[in-house]
């Protein structure tokens, strides 16, 4: 398995609305992002969605978080969402966007909902939440994972941490309230992308 991004480090964009969104993403994009979900809890995230796959869908790799349904992941086929990231592992979900050719990157905690995820189809994990169950413990998870599946660390993430989870076999992170909260202004967007580049780069070189 192989993840499809240059950078994996996905920007999560809880809470952003369709009038903010571009000059944020717009923005990631410039620090070297290319992966960004725009969680279903948000507003109008319809047109979030829509209006970036539109904008960056060339660049990046543009879709959607907490997607808990079916139903949803036809919705947002249509919309031309090329990412499905979940919180939980629902083979239905999985399955469901795997065959509407999308990249499913599955939420799970323990070695059976991985196990679960990857069966139905899953092209990447995230544990989550991460911070609550600490490095050690992924590290201890991976050890029973196929090498080749890519990992996220999700949930506590900050540029000052991120070389921990990539130091235990995490390929990247899902990067939320230390990267993007709902109302922050685009200037702390962006200097919040140059530092977690920044940290990825330096923990990688």
């Amino acid at each position: 398995m192989q993840w499809h991004t240059n950078l994996p480090l996905i920007a999560i964009l809880r809470g952003i609305t369709p009038a903010e969104a571009r000059d944020h993403v717009s923005a990631l994009l410039e620090a070297g992002f290319d992966a960004v979900e725009i969680p279903l809890n948000s507003p109008e995230w319809e047109k979030s969605i829509g209006d970036m796959v539109a904008n960056f869908g060339e660049k990046a790799l543009i879709g959607a978080g907490t997607v808990l349904k079916p139903e949803q992941v036809d919705r947002l086929a249509e919309l031309g969402s090329r990412l499905v990231v979940t919180p939980n592992t629902e083979p239905a979900v999985i399955r469901r966007a795997v065959a509407r050719g999308m990249t499913v990157c599955a939420g799970c905690a323990t070695a059976s909902e991985a196990f679960a995820a990857l069966d139905a189809g899953a092209q990447a994990l995230k544990i989550f939440p991460s911070s609550a169950f600490g490095p050690g413990y992924i590290k201890a998870l991976k050890a029973v994972l196929p090498a080749e599946v890519p990992v996220f660390a999700v949930g506590g993430v900050t540029p000052e941490n991120l070389g921990e989870w990539l130091s235990v076999g995490c390929i990247g992170a899902g990067l939320g309230s230390d990267l993007y909260r709902a109302g922050q202004d685009v200037a702390r967007t962006a200097r919040q992308a140059a530092a977690f580049v920044k940290a990825y780069r330096e923990a990688v070189q």
